[in-house]
């Protein structure tokens, strides 16, 4: 690669950071801020959820809908995901109500799986292997961007106006991000007649064993984070009596485990190796799960464990991706959506296992999701044997 190659790179790498900063924020802001929502709305926080779950509904056709990415090509996709995410949260400032709120819930989800596996693709088509983990990692920064710095800023706008203000704020700034991509990113090559369907791709991705098993362990430690990460706050609550404020400051302490783990795989996931990295990370997972309730027995005591627990598994999920990238290059756009789709699939697995568990205690819930993490870590040694 040129010099003129890598600075351009290491642009658009800035410049896809800041992107999902935004979309990364219009996907998370409406959990902290749903009872504020609904009272804007004056609709019951039910309301909200539904439109939350219709969302949700979304992750099972991520094969497809991100496949375009393989079908139409990478730049193509990126910008039509993200003029499908502006379309949906612009609508809220001219009809703010909550239908338009549902529609730009479901608009903002689809343009962002559009989008992701379209960006993955790309980085795994213009990076070598060996550099490809700090790329992702880099445009990885804007998950934890968006709760360290857009859900405070999301925050502020609401306390100062409205329930509707941050929406077509984002909505505009993610129109200008499109409009700078469209100069910066290199032009697909022209439509050929042979471009992959879905079909062909998803058969690839069913022929590929390691592919599979990626997925699988994609779903797996889904479920282990998710089984503790839905009952985290009504533990501190019961457990140390901690209230919103308190709240809010534990899930700024999970922005930085998240902001730490990104970091890490920048650091050493390329030359740790992508697989033994994914190794170590849920190794970690299931060891911070079985300390949780060791070093729980203070508040202090109880961030430290949840830091470890979440900079463990963003660690291992970011490192997954990259090594993804490479299991079946002709689908590249088909897998890494489909590990959104096991993602959630699996988060909804865990959502609906973790309270049920909590009923006995924090151990249930840490002992179940340690037990899932080895069972990765069991997928991933006799499944995955490539580390090209």
């Amino acid at each position: 690669m040129s010099t003129e190659d890598l600075k351009t790179l290491r642009l658009q790498l800035i410049v896809f950071s800041i992107t999902r900063t935004l979309i990364n924020t219009g996907f998370r802001l409406i959990y902290p801020f749903l009872p504020a929502i609904a009272r804007g709305l004056g609709v019951d926080v039910r309301s909200i959820t539904l439109a939350i779950t219709a969302r949700s509904t979304l992750g099972v056709a991520a094969p497809f809908i991100g496949s375009l990415g393989d079908s139409i090509g990478r730049k193509r996709s990126m910008l039509l995901g993200l003029l499908t995410f502006s379309v949906g949260y612009v609508i809220v400032i001219v009809w703010p109500t909550y239908p338009s709120l549902f529609i730009a819930l479901i608009l903002g989800a689809l343009g962002k799986i559009i989008f992701d596996p379209s960006m993955q693709a790309y980085l795994g088509d213009r990076t070598s292997y060996q550099q490809r983990g700090r790329a992702i990692a880099i445009t990885e920064l804007g998950w934890s961007s968006a709760s360290l710095i857009g859900l405070p800023l999301v925050g502020w706008l609401i306390a100062r106006s409205n329930w509707a203000a941050p929406f077509p704020l984002l909505g505009i700034f993610t129109l200008g991000m499109a409009i700078w991509l469209l100069g910066l990113l290199p032009a697909d090559e022209a439509p050929r007649r042979d471009r992959p369907s879905f079909t062909t791709t998803a058969g690839n991705i069913i022929k590929h064993p390691s592919a599979l098993a990626a997925l699988t362990i994609a779903l797996l430690i889904s479920v282990s984070n998710e089984s503790v990460n839905i009952i985290y706050g009504l533990w501190l609550e019961n457990s140390f009596g901690l209230q919103v404020a308190a709240l809010g400051a534990a899930s700024a302490v999970i922005g930085l485990a998240e902001l730490g783990g990104e970091g890490l795989v920048a650091g050493i996931t390329d030359r740790l190796g992508k697989r033994r990295a994914v190794i170590s990370g849920t190794l970690a997972i299931a060891a911070t799960c079985l300390l949780l309730p060791q070093v729980a027995t203070t508040t202090a005591g109880a961030l430290v464990g949840l830091f470890l627990f979440y900079f463990s598994f963003e660690f291992t999920f970011v490192s997954l991706i990259p090594m993804m990238t490479e299991l079946v290059p002709s689908a590249r756009a088909t897998l890494l959506a489909s590990n959104l789709a096991a993602s959630a699939f699996g988060r909804g697995l865990g959502a609906f296992i973790g309270p049920y568990l909590f009923e006995y205690s924090l151990f249930a819930n840490t002992i179940f999701s340690a037990a899932v993490a080895v069972l990765a870590l069991v997928v991933l040694i006799l499944g995955v044997r490539e580390d090209s």
